[in-house]
């Protein structure tokens, strides 16, 4: 019942992006939109999926370097191939991708998954602070136009939560409340349940959780992870902004629009749905409108950005699925090999 209910989830999410990428080519001329596509100019794609796979390495870098400080110390190799299969995953399983790469680099690496879990976290809280710092950015640089558009696309929401004010407080209080007496419950009999096995598993899996969220404040060089992060975030804005130069349409847009394009399609990408399919095209599209590009042109953009981006993760994701895979059966036969055959009694005849 548990496994149709996940797929029945999946299908679900896939449907909501099908309706988004409806929504965002809506009376619009598809042949146009086509035509586009068949006349851009793929040399600057191909230097943005040449920037893209060194974000990788420099983010894969970045992940074993707060591995390194829970002093579990994993290879490189397999910690990039681990992050390549999580992002391989997304593009099926929505959000799964980092419990799946934490997983592949237990197979492979010997590393905690909840250590590499914690770790995951503490960069997720990262990217999103650079996220709205970057969202603060964009409507800064542009305040008139972007205020407007954010705006419009909260009003509606707005105007709900408004609505529901009482309740909202009502459910925030009795939440509040609620955690309050657990917390103090688990306080008071934490001796006793420490006598169940199962508490102790989840203990013991909760601080492993913590090592890999506190792993940040161990860093050997605290600078050069800024660095890192810096260089990704960077590489995802030239991939969006040396994209506009495969387009007529978009060629004479300048690096303020294609900061804005990273701000509000990084929010797209982070919807809890295949890949951003359908979320990051509308959220793209809507920008680019914002800066008078039609919304042919703007869904053309978003289709080779985000098809080339794709393929790419495919690509280099499927590799790391092999090699993976690979690893993971030697250490399974190593593992197997080091056990002793059971002992079979000698019968004296």
């Amino acid at each position: 019942m548990k496994k149709l209910l996940n797929i029945l989830k999946y299908v679900l999410l896939l449907a909501f992006s099908a309706l988004l990428m409806r929504y965002a080519v809506r009376d619009q001329d598809l042949s146009k939109v086509g035509r586009y596509m068949r006349e851009a100019n793929y040399f600057w794609m191909g230097i943005t999926v040449v920037l893209s796979a060194l974000g990788y390495f420099s983010r894969a870098y970045r992940w074993k370097m707060q591995l390194d400080a829970t002093k579990h110390q994993p290879n490189y190799w397999d910690v990039y191939h681990a992050m390549m299969v999580g992002y391989l995953a997304n593009l099926v399983l929505p959000r799964m991708g980092e419990v799946i790469r934490c997983s592949v680099l237990r197979r492979t690496g010997g590393i905690p998954v909840q250590v590499a879990l914690g770790s995951v976290i503490t960069e997720r809280v990262i990217d999103v602070l650079v996220l709205f710092t970057l969202l603060g950015a964009t409507l800064l640089l542009d305040f008139n136009k972007f205020w407007a558009f954010v705006l419009s696309l909260f009003s509606d929401k707005y105007d709900t939560l408004a609505q529901s004010r009482n309740l909202i407080m009502a459910a925030v209080g009795i939440a509040g409340a609620l955690v309050l007496i657990g917390g103090y419950l688990l306080y008071r009999n934490v001796e006793r349940l420490r006598q169940l096995a199962l508490f102790n598993k989840l203990e013991g899996f909760v601080r492993g959780l913590m090592e890999g969220v506190f792993s940040i404040r161990k860093l050997d060089s605290k600078g050069l992870f800024l660095l890192h992060t810096a260089f990704t975030w960077l590489v995802y804005y030239l991939m969006d902004y040396l994209a506009f130069f495969a387009f007529p349409e978009t060629h004479n847009l300048g690096m303020a629009a294609g900061l804005a394009v990273l701000t509000f399609g990084a929010f797209g990408m982070a919807t809890p749905v295949q890949g951003g399919i359908g979320a990051f095209h509308l959220m793209v599209q809507s920008t680019l409108l914002v800066y008078g590009v039609s919304k042919e042109a703007g869904i053309a953009y978003a289709l080779v950005v985000h098809g080339t981006q794709t393929l790419l993760v495919v690509i280099m994701g499927g590799i790391s699925f092999v090699v993976s895979m690979i690893k993971s059966g030697r250490a399974k036969r190593a593992v197997a090999a080091s056990v002793p055959d059971a002992v079979t009694p000698a019968y004296v005849e």
